[in-house]
């Protein structure tokens, strides 16, 4: 099945513009992007209270509906939800009756039947999530958690919310993304989330195996295939994994060649800012695209990327729920959960 999303994200706002499907952050403004860091910000503590919950989602019903494995999404989503006091469902797809021979658009209206009020989709076809979005029952959010090597927006909001964090900004900045840009739906996500928010320029640094053809002019960014060239004075590093289960041989000729010219080491991270920060999505290959010294390092913010996450997915979360209802009830007016 390959579905196409569509040239617009328009399905994901309301009438007003405010949330209520999180899809992509493709075609969305700054302040909407904005507002989701902000209202992150205000859930960043919530995990180092004694009661690690806020009330805004009481009452809702989350249901996960990952296509493809995961742990540190799923999980993260799931930790979100319930701290938003959520009831939430993690749908085991392979024994679900989806991989018994049931269509999708049955699973879901099986799902609906049970009151579900938002979906977490991750799955391995582009535009699935969109797909979803278009077919529920008014007033069901779908939130994108991944699909195929489309987009990843909860991933690239997190990571925003990291660069802000330790940068205080995205004026002047410059930001390195290293790896297989070609196959990866958080790339393409990043990319479109630092040109939003005002970076001043971003690298796609890779083998051209691992870089779309022609994307310096489709995503607007500066290619380079070297390095040292390409961290040179950058503030920022983002690694990505090997997407090895979206390739065959002919793109890599070894693991180890690819560590030697592309892995991030402290001998090539010299080339970028002393304070430059260090991130990865995740989960790291140690040895492959990053070195155990870097990952560990006092540059890397590996680990705040997973604190963060799961205030950023509160806000997504919260958001679209919000967005739903004020488009259900308009004289609600405008309420993000906070």
């Amino acid at each position: 099945m390959t579905l196409a999303p569509p040239p617009s994200s328009r399905v994901q706002l309301t009438d007003d513009g405010k949330l209520r499907h999180f899809l992509s952050v493709e075609h969305l403004s700054r302040s909407l992007l904005e507002d989701i860091l902000d209202t992150a910000a205000s859930f960043v503590d919530v995990g180092g209270r004694a009661i690690k919950k806020v009330p805004l989602l009481r009452g809702k019903t989350v249901v996960n509906l990952f296509f493809e494995s995961s742990t540190r999404t799923r999980s993260t989503f799931e930790l979100a939800a319930k701290r938003l006091s959520a009831d939430v469902l993690n749908l085991d797809i392979a024994k679900s009756a989806t991989s018994k021979g049931e269509t999708l658009l049955d699973t879901l209206r099986n799902l609906e039947a049970m009151a579900a009020d938002m979906f977490v989709v991750r799955h391995q076809d582009s535009g699935a999530p969109f797909f979803i979005a278009n077919e529920v029952t008014p007033g069901v959010a779908v939130i994108n958690a991944g699909d195929g090597r489309h987009a990843h927006p909860t991933q690239a909001m997190l990571d925003m919310y990291t660069i802000r964090h330790y940068k205080g900004g995205f004026a002047g900045l410059r930001v390195a993304i290293v790896g297989d840009v070609l196959h990866s739906r958080v790339a393409r996500s990043q990319v479109h989330a630092l040109n939003i928010l005002g970076a001043e320029e971003v690298r796609l640094i890779g083998p051209r195996t691992l870089l779309p053809v022609a994307a310096a002019e489709s995503l607007g960014v500066t290619v380079c295939h070297d390095m040292a060239q390409g961290l040179k004075d950058v503030d920022v590093v983002i690694m990505l994994r090997l997407q090895k289960e979206r390739m065959d041989s002919a793109f890599l000729p070894s693991e180890a060649e690819f560590f030697r010219l592309y892995g991030l080491n402290n001998e090539k991270l010299r080339h970028a800012k002393p304070d430059a920060i260090v991130m990865h999505p995740g989960p790291i290959n140690r040895g492959v695209e990053i070195a155990s010294e870097v990952a560990d390092g006092p540059r890397s913010v590996i680990l705040n990327q997973v604190t963060f996450g799961i205030a950023v997915r509160m806000a997504g979360m919260s958001m679209a729920i919000s967005g739903q209802e004020s488009s259900q009830n308009p004289e609600q007016g405008d309420q993000h959960g906070r």
